[in-house]
């Protein structure tokens, strides 16, 4: 599972299994989040983050979408 960083208490990631479209995971403790990032950032799942954590989580999203993106095309060979 790659992490890609943490903002806030909040982990970024992805499985080393996943799938298109471009998305990342997070995380705080239990409680896990989905966004797709591509083609454009939207939150696709949440399973118990709070709506604060969901905006920090949106806001690390949008600072940092070509790092995302480029490190997503590294580890699956785009």
């Amino acid at each position: 599972m790659p992490i890609l960083f943490y903002y806030l208490g909040l982990k970024f990631y992805f499985f080393s299994n996943d799938h298109e479209p471009i998305h990342v995971h997070v995380s705080s403790g239990e409680d896990e989040a989905k966004f797709r990032v591509e083609p454009s950032i939207e939150l696709v799942e949440n399973y118990g983050l709070k709506p604060r954590e969901l905006k920090y989580a949106l806001m690390a999203i949008e600072e940092n979408r070509d790092v995302i993106v480029e490190r997503w095309n590294e580890y699956f060979g785009k």
